[in-house]
């Protein structure tokens, strides 16, 4: 597994080679079939590239070198920085679901029972549109699944049935 000074190394190779392509991630979302913010997260190493899409993606950035390549097709360390809510942008991010968070649960309740949204089975993307004035809005889409919540039958336990 590779340690944070290695990813972060990675990282910045990669997000070089983005920067002298000149192509955004909505380009690079567009010539790969994937989401802009799973491309994002794919140059900051914090998803997997799948081998289908290693191609597309030397495609759509020429300068990806092979070696890098396949240092993204390995596992990554997801982590983040603990700095990084400092950020406004983020900061900002998690503010709205902290003060959102608690009315968004009850809905996914309401609308589907108790369980929650996966962060696994989960695409996001970010995009820009015009609002009713005229101004720039941001449109941060979380399409998760659901995944309900299980009752704890013992009966159901593998572990316990292996013990019998």
């Amino acid at each position: 597994m590779e340690d944070s000074q290695t990813k972060a190394t990675i990282s910045s190779r990669l997000q070089t080679i983005k920067q002298k392509s000149g192509k955004t991630y909505k380009q690079l979302a567009e010539e790969t079939g994937l989401t802009n913010v799973y491309v994002a997260q794919l140059l900051k190493r914090q998803a997997q590239l799948k081998p289908q899409t290693a191609s597309k993606l030397r495609s759509a950035l020429p300068d990806l070198p092979e070696e890098l390549l396949h240092e993204m097709m390995k596992p990554p360390l997801r982590s983040y920085d603990p700095n990084l809510i400092q950020e406004p942008t983020v900061y900002r991010l998690n503010e709205a679901v902290m003060h959102f968070g608690e009315s968004i649960k009850e809905i996914i309740n309401e609308e589907f029972g108790d369980g929650i949204m996966s962060a696994i089975d989960f695409y996001c993307s970010v995009d820009k549109v015009n609002g009713v004035d005229g101004k720039e809005r941001v449109v941060v889409t979380f399409d998760g699944k659901y995944l309900p919540y299980s009752e704890q039958k013992s009966e159901h336990m593998v572990s316990r049935q292996r013990q019998k």
